[in-house]
């Protein structure tokens, strides 16, 4: 049985936090994607449990993205 995967852009803000949340106790392996942030707004991921992967990046490097995605893959 292979494990579905999901990436969420902007997983440190509110949507994107819940959205994880959500996914992982749905079981899947989340992954996320955040720019550099403080150590106080990335706490809300830290509180989900299973964790979710968090990469940094920003949506405008592409490269980056798309090494990402293969990365997960």
């Amino acid at each position: 049985m292979t494990v579905k995967k999901a990436l969420i852009t902007g997983i440190t803000g509110q949507d994107g936090s819940y959205l994880g949340e959500l996914l992982l106790e749905k079981g899947y392996q989340v992954h996320g994607t955040a720019r550099q942030v403080p150590a106080s707004v990335r706490q809300r991921c830290d509180g989900q449990r299973g964790k979710p992967h968090l990469h940094y990046g920003d949506l405008t490097d592409g490269a980056r993205l798309v090494g990402l995605l293969e990365k997960i893959r």
